[in-house]
């Protein structure tokens, strides 16, 4: 499969969730994760190094500096989604991807016990 963990994704949520920078939410994924306009705005405020820090997945079948080669979003680009661990969780199980599903759900552990700790 040529999508693999972005272990410098997982890093980064760890390090969000530690410096607290959490959404403890339990909506709908659909209503926090950024659209392609926020994306888009955000790809050019930043480098596409940043902007993949924001997806536990990398396609490496696709270009670098392309959209596509990032799956799998978690947050909002400012703060981790439980939300969004618990979608990329449901997504990389449905899809076979269970680094992937594995990376989700430490991150989504660790994001409880940070906001039950508060």
């Amino acid at each position: 499969m040529s999508i693999k963990v972005n272990q410098k994704a997982v890093t980064f949520a760890k390090q969000l969730i530690k410096d607290g920078k959490i959404k403890n939410d339990s909506g709908h994924w659909s209503q926090h994760n950024p659209d392609t306009a926020a994306e888009n705005k955000f790809i050019d405020q930043h480098e596409m190094e940043e902007y993949a820090k924001w997806h536990l997945g990398v396609d490496t079948s696709m270009g670098e500096d392309t959209k596509g080669r990032y799956k799998f979003p978690y947050g909002d680009f400012k703060t981790v989604h439980r939300d969004g661990l618990l979608a990329a969780k449901e997504h990389a199980a449905q899809q076979g991807y269970h680094d992937i599903e594995k990376a989700a759900d430490e991150l989504e552990q660790a994001l409880e016990k940070a906001a039950n700790s508060k």
